[in-house]
């Protein structure tokens, strides 16, 4: 068995391109029905915001691997100057059922998460024409951080503005990117919303507030999924893409409020396997909103939990165990 911590996992590094790779290979075996994954059970206790996530899944083909992530979200902790969130992700041999390998880092998650929406935007690129674009990133943590680096080393150049806000203050200088230059703090989330082709959350939001008409044509990452109000509905109707609707409509997401406020049904949405793999994007038109809804699936984990053990294998990386 191997033991990877997040020390390991940032001399490993990131290839953005790698890690959408291994999640469009990953969605392969969803299409293909060569995976297991039940609904992830969430544990709650005393202060209800927090919660505890079990996330088990098998992923085939050339990946064949099974494993299990339990993963703990504690908002507050950010007042006390610790993580919101924990992770240990566990890897089985998919034969035997053997332990093979331990990833004790919330980083896993983080390049996980970031890793899939990377796949969308590529999947975008191909049917619609970036060049000149604007970014915008609310929220600044870890994952708004992780998906500032996904995207500019995924569209570089493509790139003309970059728009961030978080409730608390932006540092730009202490931005390492040599894309800062296209950098803008916003004052307001209102800022970076009118002006994104391409709009990501990234935030810790317990309430909607997103009541604004999306810019036209924009491609809108709701990666925190609590942050749009139903109004959004009108604009991005025959156009919602989900990762898995059984997953994400529940738990107060935006697509669960939209389902009982404005009838959304599983039927009005396509998947990121119709996306990945079926070419879902084509026939929108240039002027039409589209809007990613992503609630995280085990499958995808376990693959990029998969790809770093290799890669730790390879570059000695990480700690042998009994």
């Amino acid at each position: 068995m191997i033991y990877i911590n997040e020390n390991n996992m940032k001399d490993i590094g990131v290839d953005w391109n790698n890690i959408v790779s291994v999640i469009e290979n990953a969605t392969e075996c969803l299409a293909n029905n060569d995976f297991a994954q039940p609904v992830k059970p969430y544990l709650r206790y005393k202060d209800l915001k927090n919660r505890i996530i079990a996330m088990p899944a098998f992923v085939g083909q050339n990946i064949n691997k099974s494993g299990i992530k339990w993963i703990a979200s504690f908002p507050d902790n950010i007042k006390n100057n610790k993580p919101r969130a924990h992770s240990v992700v566990i890897l089985n041999n998919a034969d035997t059922g053997e332990p093979e390998a331990i990833i004790n880092t919330a980083l896993l998650s983080i390049i996980r998460t970031a890793g899939v929406t990377g796949s969308i935007i590529k999947s975008y690129s191909k049917v619609r024409d970036l060049k000149g674009i604007n970014i915008g990133i609310i929220g600044w943590g870890p994952i708004g951080q992780n998906h500032f680096k996904m995207v500019t080393e995924l569209l570089g150049d493509k790139i003309a503005n970059i728009y961030l806000y978080d409730l608390n203050p932006i540092d730009k200088n202490s931005i390492d990117s040599i894309y800062k230059e296209k950098i803008h703090i916003s004052d307001c989330w209102q800022d970076a919303y009118e002006n994104s082709d391409i709009f990501m959350t990234c935030t810790v939001s317990k309430e909607p507030y997103i009541d604004m008409k999306p810019k036209v044509g924009s491609l809108q990452l709701n990666i925190s999924l609590r942050d749009y109000k139903t109004d959004i509905f009108e604009y991005v109707k025959g156009n919602i893409i989900v990762d898995d609707w059984e997953e994400v409509c529940r738990e107060k997401t935006d697509i669960e409020m939209m389902n009982l406020e404005k009838g959304l049904q599983k039927k009005d949405t396509k998947s990121i396997v119709d996306v990945l793999c079926y070419n879902g994007l084509n026939g929108y038109s240039s002027e039409e909103v589209i809007m990613f809804n992503p609630m995280g699936m085990a499958v995808f984990d376990i693959a990029v939990g998969s790809y770093y053990v290799n890669k730790a294998i390879e570059l000695n990386k990480g700690q042998k165990l009994d």
